[in-house]
């Protein structure tokens, strides 16, 4: 278990990690603006907060997806 301030700033490759993603992924999706970035010289820098926003995000629409999924199975049923 890792501990992150809300305020510090991760390198898209921590980010990627975080997200159990890969790097390049990760870039398609800033590049996408689905996840608040900064640029700092070269580099692509995230705000952990920005990141965990992000995180809770996707894993509420998987959710929701899933949940439709087995209320669609029920139905089958």
């Amino acid at each position: 278990m890792t501990l992150f301030s809300l305020s510090e700033m991760l390198t898209t490759q921590q980010a990627a990690d975080i997200l159990n993603v890969s790097r390049p992924h990760l870039i398609k999706l800033i590049d996408q603006d689905e996840i608040d970035h900064t640029i700092t010289g070269r580099h692509r820098c995230i705000r952990t907060d920005d990141l965990f926003a992000y995180k809770r995000a996707r894993d509420e629409r998987r959710s929701d997806a899933l949940n439709e999924l087995a209320s669609m199975s029920g139905d089958m049923l």
